[in-house]
């Protein structure tokens, strides 16, 4: 049984349609990319997958090992194991890093009927975790996201990621406004987090990111539904010749 299913998924917002019937199959220990033009609906599939409100869909499933999650809150999906990566990371004034992610990782462990990490227990995981990720323990100290560079935000991200040890991480557009050094950081990160049981949905309209997150497999995603899918060869292929291809073919 496939990770993540979906199947002739119709999405919109505010009555504008976004996704047209979408399928994409997304495999156990996989990582998957999705790239596409501006405005193709790569970031309304990663809003959709995580429940983000205002987005609706009208026609088709998602099925999360089997199980439809689309009556599902954002908060259970976390919970289940579905973890989504923003392209812009908001900073959280007032909110400390600790405390924020103490929150959350508890959190999900009380809706799977597991039980709280003790304070102890808990720093001695985000100390581990952060160690192996090569994060600043002083950035732990400071208000979530509040002053931190582009690189700085996405680090962070994979720390959460890393605690929360999801079962699919969707990264939307992660790559963005970051420079090579940061890139090749947030990348590290992820790639430490590759294993057997988690797949990962990789977004990005650049092949650049690519060269660090290898692929297993490729999509092309235009015009609200995918349109060809290859190896890591394809998105060598984009960077090459461009979107206007398949943005004809989505529009027959």
């Amino acid at each position: 049984m496939a990770l993540l299913e979906i199947k002739n998924l119709h999405a919109e917002i505010d009555g504008k349609k976004i996704l047209n019937g979408l399928d994409l199959t997304i495999e156990r220990g996989k990582v998957h990319a999705i790239m596409g033009p501006n405005g193709s609906g790569k970031s309304t599939l990663a809003y959709v997958l995580a429940g983000k409100p205002d987005y609706t869909v009208t026609e088709g499933e998602i099925l999360f090992d089997g199980e439809s999650i689309l009556d599902l809150a954002p908060d259970e999906r976390a919970a289940k194991g579905m973890f989504l990566a923003f392209q812009y990371p908001l900073e959280i004034p007032g909110v400390a890093t600790m405390n924020f992610l103490r929150t959350a990782l508890n959190s999900q462990r009380k809706k799977r009927g597991e039980g709280e990490l003790s304070t102890p227990e808990f720093l001695k995981r985000v100390r581990e975790t952060a160690a192996k990720l090569n994060i600043n323990p002083d950035m732990l100290k400071r208000a979530v996201n509040v002053g931190f560079s582009g690189g700085e935000k996405k680090r962070n991200e994979v720390l959460q990621m890393a605690l929360l040890e999801p079962r699919i991480a969707v990264l939307d557009e992660t790559d963005s406004g970051l420079d090579i050094d940061a890139l090749k950081i947030v990348a590290d990160g992820v790639n430490r987090l590759r294993s057997p049981d988690r797949g990962f949905v990789v977004i990005t309209h650049y092949q650049r990111l690519l060269d660090y997150i290898v692929p297993d497999v490729v999509h092309v995603l235009s015009k609200g539904r995918i349109v060809k899918t290859g190896g890591k060869e394809l998105a060598h292929e984009l960077e090459a010749n461009g979107y206007a291809e398949f943005q004809a073919e989505a529009a027959e």
